[in-house]
């Protein structure tokens, strides 16, 4: 055997290398765990939905071509041209044709874009707003003014949306800021109920009674305890009112109920294109296809997020 080899029982230590002391009793180190917020689960969620994330980013693109409109579209929506009327799809310049007064449809769809995510967006923000603050005072009240708030929201439960959105921005007359406002009215009723059910659920857990028992006051529990737990499912059912927004926005338009011409918008476009649908029937369907694309884009986001805020999920 060689010299150069040593023998050593099992187990037993190596000459020459030192081997730490090991506490039998001392609990093995675990590397520390990140505890994620509420928002930082939600986000988490979001980043392995790709089918949410990737029409997330269809609407930001449809957002951003109504945005650039001016930089993007490549004629003047209102230029008209009696000799270039109702041509077909990739005519010369005009990708998408032209309508019945010679006037680029692509470019009006651009520009359109601005009017109906604008009739979309901003009536569910100010129904969010209102219905969720009158719902919340409803819901931790109770009696009698809680009775008052979802009787008179009821008054508008007992017609159809649509027929209310008519009859409001009739009695109103045309124009944009008549139709936010008629909007707005129509919105609200479904979101004040959401958040007085939600806050009425909260109501008698125990976070809100231990808060009662340390004196904090009404205000303060309704805005520090409450509002902060009713904002996610308001926000969730809010998400799904936006495609609902501008399908009421295009049809008040169609119905010349909406914003006046020549101001481009979708449900206007196909009013005025209607007439020509057996002369050129995929050009007039153009606006109608905006409509489409941009309200599945949104349901689809509103259920990824839906399912993201769901802290059952």
């Amino acid at each position: 055997m060689s010299d150069l080899s040593i023998s050593a029982k099992p187990g037993a230590p190596t000459p020459g290398i030192a081997v730490p002391a090991i506490d039998p009793l001392s609990p093995p180190d675990q590397p520390a765990l990140r505890v994620r917020g509420y928002w930082g689960n939600v986000w988490h969620r979001l980043r392995y939905d790709y089918v949410t994330l990737c029409f997330l980013a269809l609407i930001l693109l449809i957002i951003l071509s109504a945005v650039f409109a001016p930089e993007l579209a490549p004629f003047n929506p209102d230029k008209a041209s009696m000799a270039h009327r109702l041509k077909p799809l990739l005519y010369r310049d005009n990708l998408l044709g032209t309508d019945e007064q010679g006037r680029d449809i692509l470019s009006r769809i651009l520009y359109g874009g601005r009017t109906s995510l604008l009739m979309g967006i901003v009536p569910v923000m100010v129904a969010t707003i209102v219905g969720g603050l009158f719902g919340v005072i409803a819901g931790f009240a109770g009696g009698r003014i809680g009775t008052i708030i979802m009787r008179g929201m009821d008054i508008f439960f007992a017609f159809p949306s649509v027929l209310l959105a008519v009859a409001i921005s009739g009695s109103l007359g045309g124009g944009m800021v008549n139709q936010l406002i008629t909007l707005s009215v129509v919105l609200t009723p479904p979101l004040c109920r959401v958040a007085e059910t939600a806050t009425s659920q909260l109501r008698g857990l125990d976070f809100v009674d231990a808060a009662r028992a340390t004196g904090a006051s009404a205000t303060s529990i309704l805005f520090h305890d409450i509002l902060v737990n009713v904002t996610s499912p308001v926000l969730v059912y809010a998400s799904t009112l936006v495609s609902g927004s501008i399908l009421l926005a295009s049809g008040l338009s169609f119905l010349g109920l909406g914003v006046s011409p020549p101001t481009p918008d979708w449900g206007l476009m196909l009013s005025t294109l209607r007439q020509a649908i057996y002369v050129q029937p995929v050009v007039c369907a153009m606006p109608g296809v905006a409509i489409l694309i941009t309200s599945v884009a949104f349901n689809l986001v509103s259920d990824g997020l839906r399912q993201a805020m769901d802290v059952k999920a």
